[in-house]
């Protein structure tokens, strides 16, 4: 099985990822770690599509996506989650990360990008600040 988490920074997406990998068993791969696969980035990203292409009926993987062009990796089969959060939220979280401090450029980065995802296709959505990671579980379950 392959899940494909897609979200913003600090949305929530890893939170879940750890939570779906307990459930499931799952290898989480997140944005370029794929790059490991090969030196070549083109080879990496080739080797690692088809990775997640024998996955959807195999070995369980997490792909945890916040680059819009990281979505097509996905195969027809995965499971698309979108994981959404306010702004405030994330401008907080990216914040915590960065030492309490967020520079005016990251902060307009992050105004940008937010809702970059909004019109994908997806099966499922999730409240990265309120939402429950074991509904998603069950969601999940009923699919296989």
């Amino acid at each position: 099985m392959v899940i494909g988490i897609i979200g913003e920074n600090c949305s929530g997406k890893s939170t879940l990822a750890d939570k779906l990998a307990e459930a499931f068993g799952a290898e989480i791969v997140t944005g370029k770690d794929y790059l490991r696969m090969a030196k070549s980035e083109s080879i990496a990203a080739a080797l690692f599509k088809k990775k997640l292409k024998s996955a959807v009926s195999g070995d369980n993987v997490i792909y945890v996506i916040s680059e819009q062009e990281h979505v097509g990796f996905l195969p027809e089969g995965a499971v698309r989650i979108l994981v959404k959060a306010d702004i405030g939220t994330i401008k907080e979280r990216f914040k915590a990360r960065m030492h309490g401090v967020l520079p005016p450029p990251v902060e307009q980065m992050l105004e940008r990008k937010h809702g970059a995802f909004d019109n994908g296709s997806y099966d499922i959505v999730f409240d990265g600040v309120n939402g429950d990671p074991s509904l998603v579980i069950e969601e999940i379950k009923k699919r296989l």
